[in-house]
């Protein structure tokens, strides 16, 4: 089945590639205002977790991942992609059960909330005309998760989730997933360490959930976005990233 699903209008390169950097430069701001609004920063805070849950980390990504992914999918089936807004209303809901027991509750929710964050991934490839179901654009949703996360602050530079490509083979989502899980690790670990927050656990954790689903909206579309512009320009991918990058870049 091909990837692509649904006829677009073209866009032009230039306009959509200054839209697109806007659009990444500005992802990650919630974010940052909801660890302000806790009184923390993103450095340090997953010293916070106790030891075994950090040792614990790398693999509950992992798990996490696959169950998303073999979850996403088969909803697919029965429920149908949601506007954006009630993503939000709903992964801020699940933030505040999590949050409200403290750290077993949200590990509890990661899984379910990876889940929904792989689905509205998911929705985001559909509006940009691709279809969740090819192989190559379930590669993509996950790589989506190997972006800096919205409690980093990035300066643009770290675009290479955009850039890293896995050949098409029997064992690949197994490689993307095992290349992914790190950088995943470190995203929901902040994201523990934040819900842990005594007292304020429910409320931290609805906040975080709606700055995660605000981000990965954004940062799919990014990816979408230029995903798509490569294909209606007949111009390398590489091409595509290099010329974003010194767009964000610029905006700095």
């Amino acid at each position: 089945m091909s990837e692509i699903i649904l006829a677009r209008p073209v866009l032009d390169p230039e306009t959509e590639i200054a839209r697109l950097a806007r659009r990444y430069a500005s992802a990650g701001g919630l974010g940052i205002q909801v660890l302000n609004t806790l009184g923390t920063g993103a450095d340090g805070l997953l010293d916070r977790l106790p030891a075994p849950v950090r040792g614990q980390l790398d693999s509950a990504a992992r798990v996490a991942l696959t169950q998303a992914l073999r979850a996403a999918s088969g909803s697919r089936q029965v429920v149908p992609d949601q506007a954006q807004w009630l993503n939000s209303v709903v992964s801020t809901a699940m933030g505040a059960t999590g949050g409200f027991g403290g750290l077993p509750t949200a590990l509890a929710e990661l899984p379910v909330t990876t889940t929904l964050l792989l689905r509205v991934i998911e929705g985001v490839a559909v509006e940009h005309g691709f279809d969740p179901s090819a192989e190559s654009v379930r590669f993509d949703c996950v790589q989506v998760f190997s972006a800096a996360g919205p409690l980093e602050h990035d300066d643009g530079a770290d675009l290479a989730f955009l850039s890293a490509r896995v050949a098409l083979t029997g064992s690949a989502m197994q490689a993307i997933i095992a290349r992914v899980a790190p950088r995943l690790a470190i995203v929901m670990g902040q994201k523990l360490a934040a819900q842990a927050v005594p007292v304020l656990g429910a409320v931290a954790g609805a906040a975080t959930n709606y700055a995660y689903t605000s981000y990965y909206t954004d940062v799919a579309h990014v990816h979408f976005g230029l995903r798509r512009l490569a294909v209606e320009t007949d111009q390398p991918h590489e091409a595509m990233v290099a010329r974003l990058k010194a767009e964000v870049l610029a905006l700095k």
